[in-house]
């Protein structure tokens, strides 16, 4: 998405306070030696008390704080989430909403499944681009994964789950807001970040790899007890070939990272573009997914930012863009493209930068 001017992020994330350590982990046996190298994760957030929307709501709290910004003025409220927000047939993102006095703002909820974040600030950009009348936009992810339904280092092949949420507000910066002159932001907002581009692409032929053979059915959790996603990828990978989807992986990946940096302005090697950001998946994962098609497009640094917190649900790009902002990582005139994929499979890179 060429954006007609930057936009502004302030961005922020929650993490329990308990966290389990992978050596906890390997003690009670929850996970093997191989697979603790094959994932690289020191340790994982652990929110045994606080459901996901609870947990949104102290991410997005802390952004509107930050920024100053009044949930009044909001003008969407989009919420992104993997697993159980703790009740059925209800919504979330209007419990968000109603949380934080978001009362003129559009809830919707995004499942997007790991993506969910980043499609959700893509949302946030076009809403804000095409409607000049439009408030700040609000994205919050949330997720935890808690046994008997998930188990946090079993579940999937190439990650173990986090608890975490995250809240990102995206809004115009000053010059934008006055010449397109939307009311109601109540004051100039300063951006931590300045959004300068963001690629989306997506490959629904890999839709099968969560599902694998399995018939849908008629009611939640019927393929078995326990969410197994290895189950559906052995299955994949029996009928596809592991190739497949690493070759399908990479294609859209190199896609997505140069129609980002063409759009932000930036060569590959430029070098402003400070780090080249990763999900928060396992080592091994990103060593073979991720990492080659991306420094095949671009030689900036590789920066992982989730060995201890996990893969955080739809959260990771959202929790990287926390860190971003709340760091030093990036210096005035820096870059950073950050890098993020769901099942389904969808890909997405924005590039950002420290204003």
């Amino acid at each position: 998405m060429r954006l007609d001017s930057p936009l502004g992020l302030i961005a922020a994330a929650w993490y329990p306070k308990r966290r389990q350590t992978v050596e906890e982990a390997l003690a009670v046996g929850d996970i093997d030696a191989r697979t603790a190298r094959d994932l690289g994760y020191t340790s994982l957030p652990v929110s045994e008390h606080m459901a996901p929307p609870d947990m949104a709501v102290e991410a997005a709290t802390e952004v509107l704080t930050l920024s100053g910004a009044q949930a009044a003025h909001l003008s969407l409220v989009l919420h992104a989430s993997v697993h159980h927000q703790g009740h059925d047939a209800w919504s979330a993102p209007h419990y968000v909403a109603r949380r934080l006095g978001a009362h003129r703002a559009v809830p919707i909820g995004l499942l997007q499944q790991c993506n969910g974040g980043a499609i959700g600030i893509e949302l946030a950009a076009s809403r804000l681009q095409g409607d000049p009348a439009a408030g700040p936009a609000l994205v919050t992810t949330a997720d935890r994964f808690l046994m008997p339904s998930w188990h946090r280092w079993l579940s999937d092949y190439g990650m173990a789950a986090g608890d975490a949420a995250t809240a990102v507000l995206v809004h115009r910066v000053s010059g934008a807001a006055e010449a397109s002159g939307a009311p109601g932001t109540g004051h100039a907002l300063a951006p931590d970040l300045l959004l300068h581009s963001l690629a989306t692409d997506a490959a629904a032929e890999l839709e099968v790899m969560h599902r694998g053979d399995d018939e849908l059915n008629a009611t939640p959790m019927g393929h078995s007890s326990m969410i197994d996603v290895r189950r559906t990828k052995r299955a994949f990978i029996k009928a596809y070939g592991v190739d497949f989807f690493l070759k399908t992986a990479a294609g859209r990946i190199r896609a997505v990272v140069e129609e980002c940096l063409a759009d932000a302005g930036l060569a590959p090697d430029d070098p402003r573009l400070r780090y080249a950001v990763i999900p928060r998946l396992g080592s091994k994962a990103m060593a073979e997914a991720y990492i080659p098609p991306l420094t095949d497009v671009t030689s900036a640094e590789v920066l992982d930012l989730g060995r201890a917190t996990g893969h955080v649900g739809a959260g990771d790009l959202n929790a990287s863009l926390a860190d971003l902002s709340r760091t030093d990582l990036l210096e005035p005139g820096q870059y950073a493209l950050v890098l993020n994929g769901g099942g389904g499979f969808t890909f997405t890179a924005v590039v950002v930068g420290k204003p």
